[in-house]
């Protein structure tokens, strides 16, 4: 199972799209875990989870830049969430999937 986990300010909002996006992905085949935390515990995250890939929310990108160094660090990729990707409507959660198949390391 590939895991990817959605970065931002206190972990709400992204737990709705983790969800609604695990939903849609497994209706189209992919076995993907998507979990969220806070942004308080993102950098302890990237450098000792087991998740592959990190996203980070659109209001929470004033941390992009220290998360993706920490992820360079630890050789796994961080990335900034569009906004438009970040929106619990169909459209929104097919963005943000697009976004983590994109992102994920291809194994």
């Amino acid at each position: 199972m590939r895991k990817a986990l959605i970065i931002c300010a206190g972990g709400m909002s992204s737990s709705l799209m983790a969800k609604k996006t695990m939903e849609y992905l497994k209706g189209k085949g992919h076995d993907i875990l998507i979990d969220a935390t806070g942004s308080n515990d993102g950098a302890k995250k990237i450098e000792s989870s087991d998740f592959e890939l990190f996203l980070v929310s659109p209001q929470t990108k004033m941390y992009y830049k220290k998360l993706k160094e920490t992820g360079d660090r630890a050789g796994k990729p961080v990335i900034n969430i569009p906004p438009q990707a970040y929106v619990p409507i169909p459209m929104g959660v097919e963005k943000l999937a697009n976004v983590i198949l994109e992102g994920l390391p291809k194994e």
